[in-house]
């Protein structure tokens, strides 16, 4: 995968890095071929992740078990795969 993000047909790969205790959720921006993201939960025992997946469910309209940690569950470089979002931020093209 080349860029932060890739199709696969309706589903979206998408590299981000995790930034852990931030005052807010929120997508930040592109750096290197990572997105950031902001989550307000303390990296403690998978419980940023999951608020990861339950905040990216809201902002990409889908249901929590479209969205799928492919890899780096318990790190802040994590690749994700979404199954068919419904709205995407201004960052991901459709395809």
């Amino acid at each position: 995968m080349r860029g932060f993000f890739h199709w696969e047909g309706g589903t979206l790969l998408l590299n981000v890095k995790v930034r852990a205790r931030a005052r807010r959720d929120a997508i930040g921006k592109v750096v290197g071929e990572q997105l950031v993201i902001h989550v307000t939960e303390a990296p403690v025992q998978g419980k940023a992740t999951a608020h990861l997946v339950r905040f990216l469910a809201e902002e990409f309209h889908v249901p929590k078990g479209a969205i799928t940690v492919v890899s780096g569950a318990h790190n802040v470089n994590k690749r994700l795969r979404i199954t068919a979002p419904k709205r995407l931020p201004a960052v991901i093209v459709a395809p």
